[in-house]
């Protein structure tokens, strides 16, 4: 299911006590999103915009990170974007909630620490509903860890410019994990992927993540955000 706003199926913008804009793009292209976000991120950086928000799927793509190797190049014919994040190759699709926050950090050198603070809004949405996400030593990203193993239930890629962030988050919610079995998702290649709908045992679809979502990632930002 495509992402909606929780007011209608537009473009909506809204503004949080800290002076983040949150847009819902619904599904877009990974490219045009891409662009977007520099659009975006130019602004903000110049002060004439305020910090910001993206909420959005996209169409089944993989994204190749700065740190991917040839040999982790899916070969079954679904479109592979090399991008100026971190970390690896990953991929999106239908059914999970992407986030791209575009910040002005208070601190733009504690990457790390902005990863955290996303990690544990994160792991606050999982527990609303009902799922016990972890972050698992040396890895990045939110896990399910439990006695059938570690499953990563979502992903976080962030590249910082003039002190304001890019990229950001895919939390799986309901999509087909299929894709995964094409890649070493992130480079790991000893534990598994899931989602919110499979660990719940229930379907839990992207329109009401969205709300929650909103919730926990802005109190988080509004920490770390100039």
């Amino acid at each position: 299911m495509p992402v909606q706003s929780p007011a209608s199926q537009a473009d909506h913008s809204a503004e949080s006590a800290a002076e983040i804009a949150v847009k819902y793009l619904g599904l877009i292209e990974y490219e045009i999103a891409l662009q977007k976000q520099r659009e975006i991120h130019a602004v903000v950086a110049s002060e004439q915009a305020p910090n910001t928000l993206l909420l959005l799927e996209h169409p089944s793509v993989y994204t190749a990170g700065k740190r991917t190797q040839e040999f982790e190049r899916p070969r079954n014919g679904t479109p592979v974007i090399d991008v100026d994040r971190g970390g690896r190759i990953t991929w999106h699709g239908p059914g999970q909630l992407v986030g791209y926050p575009i910040i002005r950090l208070r601190n733009p050198r504690e990457l790390v620490g902005f990863v955290r603070i996303i990690e544990g809004a994160l792991i606050k949405v999982c527990d609303y509903f009902g799922i016990n996400a972890v972050r698992v030593d040396d890895r990045s990203g939110v896990w399910v860890s439990d006695a059938r193993g570690d499953r990563k239930i979502a992903a976080i890629g962030i590249r910082v410019a003039s002190g304001v962030t890019m990229h950001g988050f895919a939390l799986n919610v309901s999509p087909d994990l299929t894709p995964f079995a094409e890649i070493v998702p992130c480079g790991i290649d000893d534990a598994s992927v899931s989602s919110l709908s499979i660990e719940a045992e229930r379907d839990i679809t992207i329109f009401e993540t969205i709300p929650i979502v909103e919730k926990y990632v802005l109190e988080a930002l509004s920490m770390v955000s100039l």
